[in-house]
């Protein structure tokens, strides 16, 4: 279990018993490094994170979660909310039929498509700090 210091996402609902979900800054990196494979690219390998591969070249409504900042801040709009959740549901279900995706990564991902339900139905920002 990794103990850094870590980021948090929640639906803008001024309600702190609504759901959140929650990672070490070194566990959403490898969450979204899984997603990222999920989507048949190498997150490493794109702009921003250490390549040279610009996010055109790539298709993904997972982008807006993909492509930004490790360190938090920021937010994804409740149509973004609503235009990834599809996606992150699909993979979710992927990673629980096949093999080789760590346990902590499904959690989080079911996790995550509850959160970003609430912020879609209560037409909120997600908030990530």
């Amino acid at each position: 279990m990794e103990n850094d210091v870590g980021l948090t996402l929640f639906p803008a609902d001024g309600d702190t018993r609504s759901p959140d979900v929650g990672w070490s800054y070194s566990g959403f990196a490898a969450f979204r490094r899984q997603l990222a494979r999920a989507e048949g690219f190498d997150l490493d390998a794109m702009w921003g994170f250490g390549g040279e591969r610009a996010w055109s070249d790539v298709s993904t409504s997972l982008e807006p979660l993909l492509d930004r900042p490790d360190d938090g801040g920021g937010e994804l709009s409740p149509a973004e909310c609503a235009a990834l959740l599809p996606r992150l549901e699909a993979i979710v279900d992927q990673w629980r039929n096949g093999a080789g995706v760590p346990r902590t990564h499904i959690d989080a991902a079911q996790q995550l498509t509850v959160v970003l339900r609430l912020c879609v139905a209560k037409d909120v920002e997600l908030l990530f700090l």
